[in-house]
């Protein structure tokens, strides 16, 4: 079996694999201060839970956009389960062309999106992914990545008009039934979500306006959206037809599977 970790900002996304099966998968915080100790206990817990063995686990794959966690995820893996982890990182064998100005800028995270929606589809896509940030990504017909955008994450975006603003509230991240707010709570909640639907098809048509002037050859991309509000914003937009939460644990998947055959070397790098 083999563990897979997207360790985000806010949230850790956890997943097993049995061969090309996902069998499990869990949600928690992420938390910068926890201790090699603690990730292993966590980890055991979660495996139990879902009635899988420790024992069976053969390898880890981990994408982490918090630096400082590194070592104490590579530590737990090695204490408590006796595998090196996979980090994608500079130098790990992805399968993908980066065709940016500094590949080595690029978050781990877009990168393992990119190589999972282009192994999906195959073909031309936008891959938008609803996190602590939103990103925007375009990969070529030909599986290239060629850079994209990030903005504000819906979350950021509610937590600014609080801290901010100091009359509005802190209100829950939901769809409101209408777009005209009746109190402040739905305003600041049709104005966060409808107003982000706004933005997410405005920079898709503006992404694949440029794609026909720098890309004349390419087919017209399509669009995939995963991330832990993509269920909640995808569905305001005319642009995403398809969500696939699971993105990001199939490409760390896919990448540690085109790794395994060589020296897997541990480094918090």
């Amino acid at each position: 079996m083999l563990l897979v970790l997207d360790v985000g900002n806010t949230n850790t996304v956890i997943g097993v694999f049995d061969g090309d099966m996902l069998i499990d998968h869990w949600r928690v915080g992420t938390y910068h201060d926890r201790t090699a100790d603690e990730y292993g206990v966590l980890f055991k817990d979660l495996l139990g839970f879902g009635n899988l063995s420790c024992d069976d686990l053969d390898g880890i794959s981990v994408s982490c956009v918090v630096p400082p966690l590194l070592p104490a995820l590579l530590e737990a893996g090695g204490k408590f389960f006796g595998v090196e982890a996979l980090v994608v990182s500079p130098g790990i064998k992805t399968g993908m062309p980066i065709h940016v100005d500094n590949p080595r800028e690029v978050g781990a995270d877009r990168i393992v999106n990119a190589v999972a929606a282009f192994e999906t589809l195959k073909t031309a896509v936008i891959v938008v992914d609803f996190g602590t940030a939103t990103t925007f990504d375009f990969v070529t017909s030909k599986g290239t990545f060629e850079g994209g955008l990030i903005s504000p994450g819906l979350t950021i975006s509610m937590e600014a008009l609080f801290k901010t603003a100091s009359k509005l509230p802190r209100v829950e991240l939901a769809r409101p039934k209408k777009v005209i707010g009746k109190s402040t709570v739905t305003a600041m909640q049709s104005g966060v979500v409808f107003g982000y639907a706004g933005l997410v098809d405005s920079v898709v048509d503006r992404i694949k306006e440029e794609v026909k002037k720098d890309w004349p050859d390419e087919p017209e991309p399509k669009i995939i959206a995963t991330g832990g509000l993509a269920k909640l914003l995808a569905p305001e937009t005319k642009a995403i037809k398809e969500i696939d939460e699971h993105l990001t644990l199939r490409g760390l998947q896919i990448i540690y599977n085109r790794n395994r055959s060589e020296k897997m070397v541990v480094s918090s790098e």
